[in-house]
Formats: structure tokens, sequence, C-alpha cells
């Protein structure tokens, strides 16, 4: 049996701790290291990632001498020293927690430490304590010459960032944002632009024709521009959302013309960590060729009895007239932090460019 990997946040443990120490007594000689190890280490066992991240911020403003200003110019030094990303990423941490004051200074720091470990999570309080002024500073960040910089831009005003705190304002209004989008759109960093397209997908939950005027606009003929709208789009594709649909190519009234032959699953009865195979066989009805979005939505039995569908990408292709099209796709059944599996029919469907036009299903032991 394959060995589970070990949890991210044991890296995380009293031997880092120690070198976070060492390396800040190095700088500052006045650091109360025997304080810092005694709060990094309290109560580590009970402590997630994020909580651990935030435990060193706590520890560098007790152990640390001097003044906001002081402190942060010692984790400034010690960032380019410390390999561990996630250690620059509490500093960031010290700065929101501590800097709101001292916007000018902070945001220097947060600037100068992203490329470290990421200010993502930082700098979200800026923003929200002064929206205005914060993001006029990230649309200059959008055009930095560092990569990490013009990335911190979009990605630290995400509306929805995952662990991060919702920035009410921008998902009310993502004009925002636009300007810094705008900057980014043709980014030649493929870490920019996936930003830019998480970005953009933040915002299509809660206006997919605002973000979907503004592609329309962009120049799909670049291969990087076109890759953060397909990206972009990637939830309103699986809603079968038209427009997205048609900016892929792709007619969502040409499902009407695709004959389901064969959509199985074997096998039918599972426990958790088993595999299932899903088949599918389609043919057209049609006279040309018909580009297809085709992807599966298993609706998951869930403890009070209900369901709670998702849907799962499977395919791109063109289904040709006279030409079968015979697609396989394999997927264990786990529990994952985000989903935990119920006892329970698991039905499946088949989605072709958003329609469902087929259906089958699995028990599920747990």
């Amino acid at each position: 049996m394959k060995k589970k990997p070990e949890p991210f946040k044991n890296w995380f443990n009293e031997a880092l701790y120690r070198q976070i120490a060492q390396e800040l007594a190095a700088i500052e000689p006045k650091l109360d290291k025997k304080k810092f190890l005694a709060i990094t280490l309290d109560g580590l066992d009970q402590r997630e990632l994020m909580d651990r991240v935030r435990q060193i911020a706590v520890a560098v403003e007790a152990s640390l001498p001097g003044t906001y200003r002081e402190k942060l110019a010692v984790l400034c030094q010690a960032a380019p020293r410390l390999k561990h990303a996630f250690v620059s990423v509490s500093f960031c941490n010290f700065v929101s927690r501590h800097g709101l004051e001292d916007f000018d200074h902070s945001m220097d720091a947060l600037r100068f430490l992203t490329p470290f470990g990421s200010a993502e999570f930082a700098v979200r309080p800026f923003i929200e304590r002064d929206p205005a002024r914060a993001l006029a500073l990230m649309q200059k960040w959008a055009n930095d010459k560092n990569e990490h910089v013009r990335r911190l831009a979009s990605e630290g005003s995400r509306p929805r960032l995952p662990w991060g705190a919702r920035l009410s304002a921008i998902v009310a209004k993502p004009d925002l944002t636009a300007p810094i989008l705008e900057t980014l759109m043709a980014d030649p960093a493929l870490y920019v632009r996936k930003s830019v397209a998480n970005h953009l997908n933040d915002i299509a939950k809660d206006h997919p024709d605002w973000v979907l005027n503004r592609v329309e606009e962009w120049d799909r003929a670049h291969a990087g521009t076109a890759w953060i709208i397909r990206h972009a789009l990637r939830t309103l594709i699986k809603k079968g959302h038209p427009r997205a649909l048609a900016l892929l190519g792709v007619n969502a009234t040409a499902a009407a013309h695709v004959l389901v032959r064969k959509f199985t699953l074997s096998p039918t009865k599972l426990v958790l960590g088993d595999k299932f195979e899903l088949t599918a066989e389609l043919t057209s009805k049609h006279k040309k060729p018909l580009p297809l979005v085709i992807d599966y939505v298993i609706h998951y039995a869930r403890a009070t009895g209900k369901t709670s569908a998702k849907v799962f990408k499977w395919s791109e292709a063109t289904l040709q007239p006279g030409e079968p099209l015979v697609l396989t796709k394999r997927q264990t059944i786990r529990d994952f932090t985000t989903r935990k599996h119920h006892t329970g029919r698991h039905r499946v469907e088949l989605q072709v460019n958003g329609q469902r036009l087929a259906e089958t299903s699995f028990q599920l032991k747990t």
C-alpha cells in the first residue's frame, strides 16, 4: 500500500522553529529565543497549518525587541535566508497583524516579502480598510518587473481567495480590480496568468455577465490571453453557460444532435478507496462536425439524505458525422478535507455542452 504523504503542517516543527530563532538572533541578538520557542511550541500538535503560520507571527511580536518598524526590518533581513516559503508567509502575517496603521511602510514590506512567501493573505486587511488606496498601489505592482509582485496584485485582491477573508467591496463591485486584470491579461508568466484566471473565475460566481463582457473584448489571438479566458470561464462552462461556451467555439444547442449509445459505470458497488470506470459512446445526428465539451456530474449522497452535485471535467472533442466517440474515465472514491463521503446511492450524469444527456449510478458503503 502506498504510504500517505506527511501532512504539510508537520513541516512546522521544533527543528524549523529553532532554525527561525537562530536566523532572527543572528540579526537581532536581543531576541528572546526561549520565549519564541515557548510560544511556537505551545499546543503545536493541536494546531493546523495556518494556525502554525500565525503563531510564528505571535512569537515574533512577543520575543523581538523594538518598535514595529525595527521588528519588521529584522524579518525582511531574515526572509531571504529562510528557504521555507511559509515562514515568510508568517512574516507577512506579522505585517497584517501589527502594521495597519503604517500603510506605506507595511505595503512596501509586503512587496519585498512576497517573492519569499506570498503576501496574498496579509495584504487583504489593507484592502478592507482602504480599498481605493490599497488597490491604487497594487495597480502599480501589476507593472512590476518581478512576477511574484505582479501576481500579488491579482491574487491579493481576489474577491474569494481560498483560506482568505472575502473582500466584500470587490465582490459587490468588480470594477475595482478591473485595471489590475487589464494590465495582466497578457502577462508572460504562467504563474501570474493562473492568478488572473482564478480572479476572473471568482468574479464570475457573482457577476457572470461582467466577466463575459470583459473577456469578449480581449485579444483571444494572443495565446496567453486565450489561456486566461479558457480557465477563467471554467465554472460557467461547467454550468453550460451559452456565452461562455461560445467563447470556446462551442454551441450549447449542439447537444441536441448528440446520441448517447452507451453510458456505463463499473463496478456499481463501491467502498472508500475503490476506483470506478465510466464509459461513454457518442454518435452524431448532424451532418457537420460538432465541437463538444464533455463533463460528468456526481450527485454525492449526504448525511441528511439529500445530495450535493459536483461537475468534473472529462474531455473536449469534435464529434465527426458517422464516427463514434468513445471515452473512458477512472476515478477513485476517497475522502478529502473538503469532501466526506456517505453511504448511499450516488447518481452520475453525462453532461455535453452543459446539457445532461444520460444517467447511471453506483452504491457506496462507507
